[in-house]
């Protein structure tokens, strides 16, 4: 059995997140020791590893509580895990377009601007302060 804090520092969650899981229902209640502190199983720290990985590839709680649900019932067919890993996909490569494209507009201004001239004259205030300069959709 493990404390709060020592399941804390074993998986790199805080103790409010634990906390906020438990709540959530992502985990389920500790149980609770005679002086009413929280003890986690293996079970526990398993699904909170897990929580920690899924939230670090980005996935929102409420995917992660579908992908629970499916890891709880391995009988069932994994075709709903894959729709919601490839719905994560698909959101991270739009993210990474508008990026690419923000990278791009920002090189072009910076690239406008050499540093050395009068605020009053400079690409980058010019440009920000007018969007018709930008060459794309950002």
């Amino acid at each position: 059995m493990f404390s709060i804090g020592e399941i804390s520092r074993r998986t790199g969650i805080k103790v409010p997140t634990i906390r906020y899981y438990e709540q959530m229902g992502l985990i389920a209640p500790a149980e609770r020791t005679e002086g009413n502190q929280r003890r986690y199983d293996g079970d526990g720290l398993a699904r909170l590893g897990f929580i920690r990985h899924a939230r670090e590839l980005g996935f929102s709680i409420e995917a992660i509580s579908a992908l629970m649900e499916l890891q709880d019932h391995p009988d069932r067919s994994c075709q709903q895990a894959n729709d919601i890993a490839s719905a994560q996909l698909a959101d991270v490569q739009r993210r990474i377009a508008r990026l690419k494209a923000l990278e791009t507009e920002l090189s072009r201004i910076t690239k406008g601007c050499n540093g050395d001239g009068d605020a009053g004259d400079c690409y980058v205030l010019s440009s920000l302060a007018d969007h018709q300069l930008c060459q794309g959709e950002h």
